[in-house]
């Protein structure tokens, strides 16, 4: 194989929305929902129709999560107990989408930190959680946004693991010789599928949006990061589940049900997810003759501190210190696909030449995808 059908990451890029929430703003935002509702339902839970519904905690948040902050693109409504939904209000077809535009912002950054062009790009990949409409695609939005004039964009959606997916299919591209420059783009506003008034999991999500340019290595900077191996799975599981969709409109009498947004069964996703993802590691590290020694740090999806703990334990053999799997969801909570690249992009520019590194995705489907890189340069 040439220089010219080996897959590198050349840049990333990303962008934070402006406003963030603390835990403590969110559960007392939450707690007054709460008692709001206990107040306006007295007579039904007294009678023991109705439960009363339980204060959330900053101290339960924590332990369950590690989640501290979430940044949002719409602050004040979550927080009004008389609203708790970000609003964002529609554009006309003549603006670009909120979502394209977040994803071109990430997207400029990972050009503008190689020097590259538009014209230097031959495909756009939109890979994300929750595409804002069917069609035109986003990611066609986002090409023309960016100008690039020629080759071709589209959308596609596997959930957490949208982004690592997106990686293998442009290494492909790349390997196949199709094309040489692929922008893949993750611009998640989770902050829209979440139920903010659900206690189990008003804390988890945040927006935001990444974008990995992956290239040609004979087109590449010399700081790089060549993909040395990738690994997808899926298997079907209804324990991360949203049911939105076109055809909800065909049942008006669910069309509001809580199963619209985000659901999991957290418990189940932890026990079944945790060793599904270390057997997978491992089995690649395996087949790519890597030994869990020569892995210098591992980028994992940002959902869940506890998950990451125990898989980086399982893979490495050992518990992981921060500088092996950094993490980000503290600040950042979960933002789905997006997760273990901003991982990347924070935390990889110390790593020296030679150093071999896991990013890692996992998630509703359930889906995951390993893509093992080494850094050049």
């Amino acid at each position: 194989m040439t220089d010219s059908n080996i897959p590198v990451i050349s840049a990333t890029g990303l962008f934070t929305p402006e406003d963030s929430i603390s835990n403590e703003e969110l559960v007392a935002s939450f707690n007054a929902y709460v008692d709001l509702t206990n107040r306006e339902n007295a007579d039904a839970i007294a009678a023991g129709e109705v439960e009363e519904l339980p204060h959330s905690s900053v101290e339960f948040i924590e332990k369950a999560s590690g989640i501290k902050s979430r940044f949002v693109l719409s602050k004040e409504p979550i927080l009004d107990p008389q609203v708790m939904c970000p609003r964002l209000p529609e554009r006309p077809n003549e603006d670009i989408s909120i979502l394209a535009e977040i994803g071109a912002k990430a997207a400029r950054q990972a050009l503008e930190r190689v020097g590259r062009k538009p014209e230097d790009v031959d495909a756009v990949l939109c890979a994300c959680s929750n595409l804002q409409r069917a069609y035109p695609a986003i990611a066609v939005e986002i090409q023309d946004a960016l100008g690039i004039e020629d080759g071709f964009a589209f959308d596609m959606n596997v959930a957490c693991s949208s982004a690592t997916f997106g990686i293998q299919t442009a290494a492909d591209y790349i390997r196949a010789g199709s094309v040489r420059s692929v922008l893949v783009i993750n611009p998640e506003i989770c902050s829209g599928h979440l139920n903010w008034r659900d206690r189990d999991s008003h804390f988890i999500f945040g927006d935001v949006a990444t974008a990995i340019l992956v290239e040609a290595k004979d087109m590449a900077p010399k700081q790089h990061w060549e993909i040395i191996g990738t690994k997808l799975k899926t298997q079907f599981s209804n324990n991360i589940r949203n049911n939105f969709g076109f055809l909800n409109r065909t049942h008006p009498e669910s069309r509001d049900d809580k199963d619209k947004l985000f659901v999991q069964e957290g418990r189940k996703v932890f026990k079944e997810v945790v060793p599904m993802v270390a057997t997978m590691i491992g089995e690649q590290m395996d087949r790519l003759g890597i030994h869990a020694d020569r892995l210098r740090r591992l980028w994992l999806h940002q959902a869940n501190a506890g998950m990451n703990r125990l898989i980086a334990q399982r893979v490495l053999g050992h518990e992981a210190s921060e500088d092996e799997s950094p993490t980000v969801l503290d600040t950042y909570a979960n933002t789905s696909s997006a997760g273990s690249i901003i991982s990347f992009h924070k935390h990889s520019e110390d790593l020296a030449d030679g150093d071999i590194g896991l990013i890692c995705s996992f998630g509703a489907g359930y889906s995951a995808g390993t893509v093992f890189v080494r850094k050049h340069g």
